[in-house]
């Protein structure tokens, strides 16, 4: 593992029992904390994007969101919020999902993401894929080009990305850290 990762994994916190027994929360709160530290993911995460042409990042509420929109001024691309119900004003695409330990739904409106755009996926963890396919769902539903997913952490022993495999053949999957 590189100085970098090692740097970045010190600041992600586990938070147990959240948000519900046996559940062990990564906190990545510590981390956008720390000015290098957050810049540093920032810059890694955009740099294996930079010549593929995105034209808009998707961010995934909540924490998603605040690394999708660095990553999409980092690419010189707009950025566009996926969220949970109830939270966008007008009509809108949705797709529900299943998470490890529940269900969600997630909405995009329905003119938010222009048929024929190049769309990069950014969130903050990886867990068991539903959230990061579920969104990739809305990408196809506005017909754009799902060109990768770009995520901070990958919760390894989840396998989700074996899960983003399937749900999405061919589409690449860039975690910057894994555990």
């Amino acid at each position: 593992m590189s100085g970098l990762q090692d740097r970045l994994l010190q600041r992600i916190v586990d938070v147990v029992d959240f948000p519900q027994p046996g559940i062990v929360f990564k906190d990545i709160s510590p981390l956008l904390a720390d000015r290098m530290a957050f810049a540093a993911a920032v810059d890694a995460m955009a740099e294996v994007h930079l010549e593929q042409g995105i034209d808009l990042v998707v961010g995934i509420e909540a924490r998603g969101f605040v690394l999708a929109a660095p990553v999409a001024y980092r690419l010189g691309a707009g950025f566009v919020p996926v969220r949970k119900p109830g939270k966008l004003p007008k009509a809108t695409h949705e797709t529900s999902y299943d998470l490890e330990y529940g269900q969600n739904v997630l909405q995009v409106h329905l003119d938010a993401i222009p048929a024929g755009s190049r769309v990069l996926v950014v969130d903050d963890v990886l867990a068991t894929g539903g959230t990061a396919a579920a969104a990739a769902r809305l990408v196809a539903a506005c017909d754009a080009e799902l060109v990768g997913f770009s995520l901070l952490l990958e919760l390894g022993f989840l396998d989700g990305r074996s899960a983003l495999s399937t749900a999405c053949p061919g589409v690449p999957v860039e975690a910057l850290l894994t555990v």
